[in-house]
Formats: structure tokens, C-alpha cells, sequence
């Protein structure tokens, strides 16, 4: 068994009992001073109260004069804001603890809340058409209605949703607790950066802070359609695996009266394989040994099984000769040498001489 840190890294063998966040009272307590804390802002930026003087304060302040040399920083860290990269980091992530526990819940949950955002800040920024610092027209105005999508902060809420979505999915308390305040601790410097660049009302970051908060808490409302999307794409996936194992060709039968190839017997014991080499020895002496020799060795009394091998292997010429065995038959002619002849070609004895 691994010891070490990487071993956490590997894939689970079945999926993990993870239970959903239910909507509890605390929780339905905080949607609900979350919910009263986002109207108050709105009501109090459509009547041009105390908190559109202070967004001007802040504004005439000019924070990026005052501290010049935070600005080359900030303009990258309210990056981690923006819907792009954040979206795309964060899916990364949880893609990857999909694949490891076997469950898109992750990235269903993550689809869902970026949806609840698009639809629900979108909206506001749409209906209240605030304009920003940098296109303000009247100095003490809200500049309410005037065709901007500056309210509330997009940059602040997507912070909060995007971050705060992995302390939502965290699967232990100790985890959720660190999560849920590194999320706030970005989504909060998301926010003043934005008022410090200038590009935001102090108002339009506290209720983009709410409009984040708000997704956050309704999460578990939708738990019940996360979970039934997530069964219904398994039983895509089932039915797409069964109609693609039902397309795969299956091997084409034999036909009853197709020829088939059957292997040839071969020689065991070896009396056969000199049965063999004794018929094909035969076969190659009586040509070469000529006409009246081969009839004198087929009618010859003494070998009456001669002729018989001689049938029975012409009879079956599937079987080969075995080629790596030369025949044993003699280069001369089959009759034995006399005593009282001399070879043709060789000089007779001296006679002995007769007489003095």
C-alpha cells in the first residue's frame, strides 16, 4: 500500500458517500438577512442616499493616485475575478475530482451556479442601466438608468461564486471551513480592487458581494435537479455504450458445406516414419537400377510385402516424402560381385612364365 502524499492523488475504486448541503435554518436565516441586505442597497441607491454620496467620496478620492505603487500588482490580481480564467481553473479542478470519484456532481454544481449568476446579475445590471465612475455625467447623481451594466459588481460576484463553490463542495468540515475563508478573502480584495482601479461604485461591490452570497446559500435548492441531470447523462452514456457494442460486427459464421482446412496427420511411432523412408527408397531404386532389375525385384518370391507398400503408398499421395532422408540404394547394379570375375577395366594378373 502507498504511504505517501501521492497516493491521494489516485482515482478512488467506487464513488465516495457525499452528502449534499440541505437548506437548514441557519441557512435559510442567512438567505434571508442576505436577501433584506441586498434590497437595502438597492433602495438606497435609487434614492440617492447617504451611500451614492459616499461612492462619490470614494471616487474623488482617487485611490490609484494616492497608493501608484499597488497599481502594476492589482492589475493582476483582479484577474482572479473575471469569469474566464476563474471559470476555467476552477473547472479543472473539480473535473479532475470527477474523474476521481466518479461523479460530474462537481461540475454540475459548478454549471448551475455560473448559470444562477449570468441570469440573476445580468438581469439587475440590465433593468438598473447604472453607469461607472469613469462615465459619470453629473457629480451627487447615481447615474441609475442612464444604459450602464456597472450594478451590481460582476467582478465581485463571480469572486464569491467561483471561490466559494469549492468550500460548497468541500467533503469535510475542516476543509470547508479554510475554503469558505480563503474564497472570502479573494472575493473581498476583488472587490476593493475594482473600487481602487476605479471601475466600480463602492455600492455595486457590496451588492455584488450579496448577489455572490445569495447563489451561494440557494445552492441546495437545486440539489434534487443536480442530482437527476447527473443520473439522466449516466443513462445517456449506458444506452451510447450499449448501441455501440450492438454496431460492432460479430465474426461471420462457417457455412455447413464451406471447405475447411484440416490439418494433415503426421507419423507417431518410428516404424512409421521407416515404413515411409523404406516405400520412398523403393520408389526411387527401380528407375535407377532399370527395366529387368525393377520387374526381377517386384516378382522377386522373397519379398512378397514389396509390391504391396509399394500400392499402398502410391495410393496415398497426400502424404509427403520425406525429402531430409536421401534413399539408400546402391549406385551400381543390385547383383553381387563374383570371385572368378574382374571389373572391366582392370589389368588381368601377370601369368607366370613358363620355361627358362
Amino acid at each position: 500500500m502507498r504511504t505517501d502524499i501521492f497516493a491521494r492523488l489516485d482515482r478512488e475504486p467506487e464513488p465516495p458517500k457525499i452528502e449534499a448541503p440541505r437548506m437548514s435554518r441557519h441557512r435559510i436565516a442567512l438567505f434571508g438577512g442576505t436577501l433584506a441586505f441586498y434590497v437595502a442597497i438597492v433602495v438606497a441607491v435609487l434614492v440617492s442616499s447617504w451611500l451614492v454620496a459616499l461612492d462619490w467620496k470614494v471616487m474623488l478620492f482617487r485611490p490609484y493616485q494616492q497608493w501608484p505603487e499597488l497599481h502594476a500588482f492589482l492589475d493582476y490580481y483582479v484577474v482572479l475575478g473575471q469569469r474566464g480564467p476563474t471559470a476555467v481553473m476552477i473547472a479543472s479542478w473539480l473535473g479532475w475530482r470527477s474523474w476521481r470519484q466518479h461523479t460530474i456532481r462537481p461540475l454540475l454544481t459548478l454549471g448551475c451556479s455560473l448559470l444562477l449568476l449570468n441570469v440573476t446579475v445580468g438581469a439587475v445590471k440590465l433593468g438598473l442601466g447604472r453607469l461607472g465612475p469613469h462615465y459619470a455625467t453629473q457629480i451627487g447623481s447615481a447615474e441609475m438608468f442612464a444604459g450602464g451594466d456597472i450594478f451590481p459588481s460582476g467582478h465581485t460576484a463571480n469572486a464569491v461564486v467561483t471561490w466559494g463553490i469549492l468550500a460548497y463542495l468541500a467533503t469535510t468540515p475542516r476543509a470547508r471551513r479554510y475554503l469558505s475563508a480563503l474564497s472570502a478573502t479573494v472575493s473581498l480584495g476583488v472587490g476593493l480592487t475594482t473600487v481602487y482601479i476605479g471601475t466600480h461604485w463602492l455600492s455595486d461591490v457590496l451588492l455584488g458581494w450579496a448577489a455572490g452570497l445569495l447563489i451561494l446559500l440557494a445552492l441546495p435548492w437545486f440539489e434534487p435537479l443536480i442530482t437527476r441531470a447527473e443520473a439522466w447523462i449516466f443513462s445517456v452514456r449506458e444506452q451510447w455504450r450499449q448501441r455501440r457494442r450492438a454496431a460492432t460486427p460479430a465474426p461471420a459464421p462457417v457455412a455447413a458445406g464451406a471447405p475447411q482446412t484440416v490439418p494433415l496427420p503426421q507419423p507417431i511411432g518410428s516404424e512409421s516414419v521407416a515404413a515411409g523412408s523404406g516405400s520412398a527408397a523403393a520408389a526411387g531404386a527401380v528407375p535407377a537400377a532399370g527395366q529387368s532389375d525393377a520387374q526381377g525385384a517386384g516378382q522377386n518370391p522373397a519379398h512378397p510385402g514389396a509390391g504391396t507398400r509399394a500400392r499402398a503408398h502410391a495410393a496415398h499421395p497426400a502424404h509427403p516424402a520425406r525429402s531430409e532422408r536421401t534413399p539408400i540404394t546402391p549406385a551400381g547394379p543390385r547383383r553381387p560381385p563374383h570371385a572368378d570375375r574382374t571389373p572391366r577395366g582392370s589389368t588381368s594378373p601377370a601369368r607366370p612364365m613358363t620355361g627358362g
